[in-house]
């Protein structure tokens, strides 16, 4: 048995919040985590909404059922499953509506922020990718343990990156995100910390102290 690949074109989807054009002077990019839809995922940040903010929340490529054949639908940005290419494929994606979103807004600078599985989504695709973040949030997630940071160092040397975790989050310890801490002190790469009161979730309070460490 040979194992083949096929280069196709797919429809990718994704959600939006705020007015995007040539006044338009943030664009942040949102991406969900594990089994989640990027509409329901995009309403819990409502709280950056703003008139030269511009919110896009891109959905995972691979949606499936949350419990057997039927019922909710959720998306998921990979698995173990032909890894390499489905990475390839959420890179080039999210690099596309990138470039397409800053061709209404030249001027704009781009923020983006990753929760949960969406932590290594977008640290390959700032890592693997074309685009250039201002800053790169990872909220309850940290970096995948493939990131070869030896070269993914140029692409973040001019971001600013930031760690933001729960002090109760029931999938990522307090230990092991320090000792990411201190792994990206030891790459040299330079980093924020923020610490807030909750669990593995969204909460207004902790994207208010993301705020502030940003600007």
């Amino acid at each position: 048995m040979q194992e083949h690949h096929l280069v196709i074109p797919k429809t990718a989807r994704y959600f939006s919040s705020g007015e995007l054009n040539s006044h338009t002077k943030e664009i942040w990019v949102i991406c969900h985590g594990y089994a989640q839809l990027a509409n329901f995922f995009l309403r819990k940040f409502d709280l950056l909404n703003a008139p030269h903010r511009y919110l896009v929340a891109p959905e995972g490529l691979h949606r499936f059922y949350q419990e057997g054949s039927a019922g909710r639908v959720v998306a998921s940005w990979m698995t173990k499953e032909d890894r390499l290419n489905d990475i390839q494929d959420y890179v080039n994606f999210l690099d596309l509506l990138s470039e397409s979103l800053l061709q209404q807004a030249p001027d704009a600078k781009i923020y983006v922020f990753g929760f949960s599985q969406g932590c290594a989504t977008v640290s390959r695709w700032i890592s693997l990718g074309k685009t250039r973040c201002e800053a790169l949030i990872l909220y309850a997630g940290v970096f995948p343990p493939d990131m070869n940071f030896d070269v993914s160092k140029e692409a973040l040397s001019n971001t600013k990156v930031i760690l933001a975790n729960g002090d109760e989050d029931e999938f990522l310890s307090e230990k092991d995100w320090k000792l990411q801490s201190e792994e990206l002190n030891n790459k040299g790469i330079r980093h924020e910390l923020v610490r807030f009161n909750g669990k593995h979730a969204i909460y207004p309070e902790a994207l208010n102290k993301i705020l502030k460490a940003v600007f």
